[in-house]
């Protein structure tokens, strides 16, 4: 038997995470962080719940402790830049506040559409991938409450409009990434997240009697290895993303149990020296999705569970529970009866024959994010359950997460991607100087003025409003961490005194050169 903890919430990230400053007057991809490049943000679940409501808080060793609430990840921290983007100091990733709420797009035109996009001085936006598109899902939403998967503090978002027909739940947004087997008996698909329903399924291209499919689109930039995950064997059945920082049991718990029994599995585990093991969060457990692979890949290169080959899988076909409850429940079970899975292998609905039998049929793509009832007969479901009857299996695999050992390595001192600028001004106008730093957090900021620091001036942009001659001087910032202290480059300010310039044209007259003789006039 495992040592549970003494506490029911716990710091899931016991290493420093990985920090990005706000940046204005930047340019350019954000590059690589020192540390960690793919943060997992917290789900922002913070209550318990058993098999069907909201419980207190389990005592370890208790019934349902482990799950997603008994632990606390590393949580949101957005920066509204003022620039109708949002940037997301976990992730380093830059976000676009605002996608057109009123016009939904094809995919073909998601794709194109980032191209020709302009915001907040950047060029470089992108369509997110799958992974990019669920940093941003907070599993506190519910369609039932029409409370969304998204912060909208800082990100606009609205709900289908059913006075045009559509469904409360019709807001799903497109992903670039592409599903490389087929749904619905041969339809090319595209991953999307819906910030309505709190789920990922794989929705396809087009519609077969609506035709084209659309979708909302929100773009992003920054932070090209987001995602990427960085797999090490440890050659003792366990398998470490450092990526990630976390580590994961290579063998999954060898049969199917419902989802209190996985909380147990995981809880229960001692294994490799550690007894800390829990069952993965929704997020946690996404973030090992391998999208490069498919049961029914069209390519037999391709062909398998999606999930890197490093990882064992009893069943090639199965689902792996969360600890993570989804409030999407159907009313005689309760809000908090089902908890969320990820399909590793195909994500099947039941559909009837000509015949009068049912079958089985791809409907989401292996990669999806579904739920399960926690806990029952599943014979009692064998329509399925939702829009794409999904299939009701209860019994589902479970992987143990732990978080690894990995940041023993010496901090470094914060990197800074982006310098302040030299510019010169007209006395009267205003300029926001601004650094960029990544590194291991936190990151502090001291702005300097000719050599000494600025009194107040601690953030990772620095405002002077109405300057003027005294203004002018060597301005730089120090950005200093638990690894060091670093340096930007010197940003020169030039003040030009406006009651030096020449006058403005006026009506268009203009003065006369210097040496011109002024007519007589005429009495």
């Amino acid at each position: 038997m495992k040592a549970h903890h003494t506490s029911t919430t716990l710091t899931r990230r016991y290493a420093a995470q990985t920090f990005v400053a706000t940046v204005l007057l930047m340019a350019g991809a954000l590059a690589q962080a020192p540390v960690r490049t793919y943060v997992i943000v917290d789900t922002g679940q913070a209550a318990c719940y058993d098999e069907s409501d909201v419980i207190p808080a389990p005592a370890p060793e208790g019934r349902f402790y482990g799950q997603d609430a008994t632990y606390t990840g590393t949580q949101p921290r957005y920066q509204d830049n003022g620039d109708a983007t949002i940037t997301d100091l976990n992730t380093g990733l830059m976000w676009q506040k605002t996608p057109e709420l009123e016009n939904k797009a094809t995919f073909t035109e998601a794709v194109m559409g980032a191209s020709s996009l302009r915001m907040g001085g950047h060029d470089d936006w992108r369509l997110p991938t799958v992974k990019e598109l669920y940093s941003l899902i907070d599993f506190r939403g519910s369609s039932v409450s029409q409370t969304p998967y998204i912060d909208t503090a800082y990100f606009d978002f609205r709900f289908g409009d059913e006075s045009q027909g559509e469904r409360v739940i019709d807001a799903q947004y497109w992903s670039s990434t592409e599903y490389l087997g087929a749904v619905f008996g041969g339809q090319a698909a595209v991953f999307g997240v819906n910030f309505a329903d709190g789920r990922i399924k794989g929705y396809p291209k087009v519609h077969p009697r609506n035709g084209e499919t659309t979708q909302f689109v929100r773009y992003v930039r920054g932070n090209s290895a987001y995602g990427v995950n960085r797999f090490v064997d440890n050659g003792d059945g366990t398998v470490t993303d450092s990526a990630t920082g976390l580590m994961w049991m290579q063998a999954d718990s060898g049969q199917a149990v419902d989802w209190e029994g996985a909380l147990n599995y995981a809880e229960d585990l001692d294994y490799a020296g550690y007894a800390d093991w829990r069952l993965p969060n929704a997020k946690e457990l996404q973030s090992i999705v391998d999208y490069s692979r498919a049961p029914d890949a069209a390519d037999p290169a391709s062909r398998g569970p999606a999930i890197d080959p490093a990882f064992q899988m009893t069943d090639p076909e199965s689902y792996f529970w969360t600890g993570t409850t989804l409030l999407e429940s159907p009313p005689f079970l309760g809000a908090g009866s089902h908890a969320v899975y990820v399909a590793f292998g195909q994500a099947f609905g039941v559909f009837s024959t000509p015949w009068g039998g049912s079958e089985l049929v791809n409907v989401h793509g292996a990669g999806a994010q579904r739920s399960d009832p926690k806990s029952g007969d599943p014979s009692q479901w064998s329509d399925g359950f939702g829009p794409q009857n999904d299939e009701i299996r209860i019994y589902n695999y479970a992987r143990a997460v732990r978080d690894a050992e990995t940041m023993t390595q010496p901090i470094a001192p914060p990197t800074i991607e982006q310098q302040p600028r030299s510019q010169t001004l007209n006395s009267g106008e205003s300029i926001r100087l601004a650094v960029f730093a990544t590194g291991t957090g936190p990151i502090e900021y001291q702005w300097q003025k000719d050599g000494r620091d600025i009194p107040g001036a601690t953030r990772s942009s620095l405002v002077l409003r109405r300057v003027i001659e005294v203004n002018e001087g060597e301005y730089r910032c120090k950005t200093s961490n638990a690894g060091g202290t670093t340096m930007s480059a010197v940003a020169d300010i030039t003040v030009i005194d406006a009651t030096t310039r020449p006058p403005r044209r006026r009506f268009g007259w203009r003065p006369a050169p210097a040496n011109s003789r002024r007519p007589s006039r005429m009495r």
